[in-house]
């Protein structure tokens, strides 16, 4: 398993966002060379785990749950056959393209180390939005991208330091759960039952989720 590239955006301004200045920071270009991570704050105030990477809507993206995003080069591959069009690292807003690694199964808590230090822990999937599927420029993209639900993996940063293109991959930690970030993206998009299961991976949840799966449980209860 390995890291074949670090990919950071720019500000840049679009039509198709509701970001109050108009500007996104999803086209993310690979980096030449090695990247600071660091835990970039709570959520509404933090941006991205990645030294030089905008995040211009903090109001859902960025913070210590969304600190860095993932996805795995088998899926952009395999979006590339669906969609007929090819799909460079970084393509997906992602900041971390992999090989060899199942991204979307990856357990809630899961956590991975890069390189000789960087330990990062897998904190929930990703919800596409209209800004993903503005920059891609797919009709229907929201409706494609969840029905296939190789969704990715948010990251919160445990351990920082740099990263580059090259680096190995190593699971240091899988907790005993059951509970990917597939499960996890299933449960508050289309399968709202399975949101009390979710709870099996109690705090390691982003907060959002967490409370979302608690709300659901205690009502189902009542």
């Amino acid at each position: 398993m390995k890291l074949l590239s670090v990919n950071l955006g720019s500000p840049r301004p679009v039509p198709y966002t509701d970001q109050p200045q108009g500007l996104t920071g999803i086209d993310k270009k690979p980096a030449d060379g090695p990247v600071r991570v660091a835990a970039p704050g709570p959520k509404g105030v933090g941006a991205s785990g990645l030294a030089g990477d905008a995040v211009c809507d903090i109001r859902h993206h960025g913070g210590e749950d969304k600190a860095v995003y993932a996805f795995a080069r088998e899926d952009l591959d395999a979006w590339e056959c669906e969609l007929g069009r090819h799909l460079a690292n970084g393509s997906f807003g992602e900041n971390l393209t992999t090989d060899g690694l199942d991204v979307s199964g990856a357990l809630i808590g899961e956590r991975w180390r890069i390189g000789s230090g960087v330990v990062l822990e897998v904190a929930s999937g990703r919800i596409p939005c209209r800004t993903f599927q503005g920059h891609l420029g797919e009709r229907g993209w929201v409706r494609r991208f969840t029905r296939k639900g190789a969704t990715g993996a948010y990251l919160r940063v445990i351990e920082p330091g740099e990263i580059r293109a090259g680096d190995p991959i190593e699971v240091v930690h899988r907790p005993e759960h059951g509970v990917t970030a597939a499960l996890q993206f299933r449960a508050v998009t289309t399968e709202r039952e399975l949101l009390p299961g979710l709870l099996a991976a109690g705090e390691a949840l982003d907060a959002g989720t967490l409370a979302k799966a608690r709300a659901y449980a205690a009502a189902q209860a009542s």
